[in-house]
């Protein structure tokens, strides 16, 4: 039998969805500068770097991931954070308990705070890296500045899905 809370079904807040529905646009444009760079188009850097195949596959890899990832959020303000959708075999309707969603969305955000803080350290000086004019490396940071922001927005709906599930 499925258990039903009395706090399902509440609609999240306004700017969760706002929040919740910005999160994957963030993580966009380093996955599209990625997929340029795996696709062997000059994005600027000199010398212009030797591509392989191994990294190509792991520029793409890692651009899906973080999309998905990002994409993850919209579960915690859409009907598939409270009951997992009814086409998944064995667990389809079953209701979803609310820390199962918010222990790792809350660790995730943590993660991305602390990698992001470690990655852009020395931002936007790009350390060693070159490149053949100052529009490639504004590109560049116009890209993964963005990046700053999915932390803060996924701790946020994290903590208003917690606010919506678990407290009246």
């Amino acid at each position: 039998m499925v258990s039903i809370s009395v706090r399902d079904g509440r609609r999240p807040q306004r700017w969760a969805v706002l929040a919740a529905h910005t999160v994957p646009l963030l993580t966009l444009p380093s996955g599209l500068w990625r997929l340029a760079l795996a696709a062997g188009v000059d994005v600027g850097i000199r010398p212009r770097p030797v591509v392989t195949l191994a990294d190509s596959l792991s520029f793409v890899a890692l651009s899906v991931l973080c999309e998905g990832l990002a994409l993850l959020t919209l579960g915690l303000v859409r009907p598939w954070g409270e009951r997992v959708p009814a086409w998944l075999p064995l667990l389809g309707g079953r209701r979803v308990t609310p820390f199962a969603a918010i222990v790792p969305a809350g660790l995730g955000a943590l993660a991305l705070a602390v990698v992001w803080a470690y990655a852009f350290r020395a931002f936007p000086d790009i350390g060693t890296i070159e490149f053949a004019g100052a529009g490639w490396h504004v590109l560049l940071v116009a890209c993964y500045l963005p990046l700053l922001l999915w932390a803060p927005l996924l701790a946020a709906v994290t903590w208003a899905y917690f606010l919506r599930r678990c407290r009246y």
